[in-house]
Formats: structure tokens, C-alpha cells, sequence
């Protein structure tokens, strides 16, 4: 009888025991999933530290210039002519100057209008809701990058235009950029340079975009490393957040 007990008892007390171990285990694996509020803050954290170390990166003197990925040359369409002024003694000696000048302001109000970029996305991430969040959390690499595309272009290009304006203002730009281009886009000197298309000669829209999307590219590179190094994430929060995301993969 008491032999009996003693199994009885046993029995009772190990499947007490695996039900407690099973319950922790829950507890374990619920604890893992972050809830909305991690979710949204997490991403949060990680957005912000990632356009504040972007931003930061490019609003230094060089950060365009120096940089062969970055650095602003002359629009597409007036390449070929920029070529020809400088393979022609002649006219790189008349216009070279004025063409270096145009490049390196260029690239030093890109660089200056990084420092009105911050704010626009802070307000950006800010508003950023669960529906945003979770789409952002599991779209992979880019995701974030693409949210703040759609949210903050526009209020960038209003930003950076009067910082870009002002540097190309200090080197006189207009004297000589818009009538060349106005004499490029003629028909008769398109025919000449074999240019189908008229030259956009609003300068200040064309380095404003190219600031931008260099942007985006830096700020991709800050979000993609927090994605595939976890040594990137530094607190608990993006721990929490991103172990998730890296679990849900392929799932």
C-alpha cells in the first residue's frame, strides 16, 4: 500500500513538475516576442540613431566632394560638353574655372543641407504607427529606408533647397550656368552636341535630389547594418526587437 503512495505521490509531483516547466517555458517563449509598444519604440530608437549618425556623417566639409560615390558632377545631359571645355585649351581656360566653382559649391550645399534632414525625419519616425512598424520590422533589408522615402522627401526638398540655393549664390552661379544652358537647350546647338532632350536649367532641383538620395543611401547602410550585425544593437530594446524579426524569417 504504501509502495503505492509512493508511486502515486511521485507520479503527481513529476507531472506538477512538468506542467510548471511547461508554464515557464511559455512564459519563456511569450517573453521573447516583443509587444506593440517594444515594437514601436524599438524601431524608433533604431530609426533615429540611424539618420543621426547618416545625417551626421554627410553635413561635414568633404563628405560630398571627397567621396567618388557621392561627389555631384555636372548633370548627365552637359557631361559630353563639360568634356569638350575641358579637352579644349582654349575654352577650359575661359570656363574650367567657373565649372570647378560650380561643382565644388554644389557639393558644399549638399553637404550643409544634411543639417536640416534630422528634424524632418524625426518628425517622420514620431508620427510612425503599429501598422507602419510592423511592416517595416518584418520587410527586411531597406524596408525602413522606404518608409521614410514616402513620409519625407517632400519636406526635405523644401528644407535643403534655400541651404543649396545659398552656397550656389556665393559663387554667382546664375551669371553663367542659366545662360549656357539657355544656349545649350536652342535647337540649332542640340542638333551640334547631339542632346535630344532640353537641359533642366534649374541647378538648385538637381542637387537638391542628388543630396537626397545620396541620404537615403547612407541611411540604408546605417539600417541594414542593425539588421545583419547584432553587435549594432546596443540596447535591450533593439535586442529584443530585431532577435524577433531575425527568428520570423522564412517564416
Amino acid at each position: 500500500m504504501k509502495k503505492h503512495l509512493v508511486i502515486l505521490f511521485s507520479t503527481a509531483t513529476l507531472l506538477a513538475s512538468c506542467d510548471v516547466l511547461m508554464q515557464a517555458g511559455k512564459m519563456a517563449a511569450t517573453s521573447l516576442i516583443p509587444s506593440n509598444d517594444e515594437v514601436i519604440s524599438g524601431l524608433k530608437e533604431a530609426l533615429v540613431n540611424g539618420v543621426s549618425s547618416g545625417t551626421g556623417n554627410l553635413n561635414k566639409r568633404g563628405a560630398f566632394f571627397t567621396n567618388a560615390a557621392l561627389k555631384i558632377l555636372m548633370p548627365q545631359e552637359v557631361r559630353d560638353v563639360e568634356a569638350k571645355i575641358r579637352n579644349n585649351s582654349l575654352l577650359n581656360a575661359a570656363i574650367g574655372g567657373e565649372l570647378d566653382k560650380c561643382i565644388q559649391a554644389m557639393n558644399d550645399g549638399a553637404e550643409n543641407a544634411m543639417a536640416k534632414a534630422f528634424p524632418v525625419f524625426k518628425n517622420a519616425i514620431m508620427s510612425m504607427s503599429i501598422q507602419d512598424a510592423m511592416g517595416i520590422l518584418k520587410g527586411g533589408n531597406g524596408a525602413a529606408t522606404s518608409y521614410l522615402k514616402s513620409t519625407t522627401t517632400t519636406a526635405l526638398h523644401t528644407a535643403f533647397k534655400p541651404v543649396i540655393k545659398s552656397a550656389l549664390d556665393e559663387v554667382k552661379i546664375s551669371e553663367y550656368w542659366t545662360p549656357v544652358v539657355t544656349e545649350i537647350n536652342k535647337p540649332l546647338a542640340k542638333a551640334v552636341l547631339g542632346i535630344k532632350s532640353d537641359i533642366n536649367p534649374d541647378l538648385n532641383q538637381y542637387v537638391t535630389e542628388k543630396a537626397t538620395t545620396a541620404l537615403f543611401t547612407e541611411i540604408e547602410k546605417e539600417e541594414n547594418a542593425i539588421r545583419a550585425n547584432p553587435a549594432k544593437r546596443t540596447t535591450e530594446i533593439l535586442k529584443k526587437v530585431f532577435n524577433y524579426a531575425d527568428s520570423q524569417k522564412g517564416s
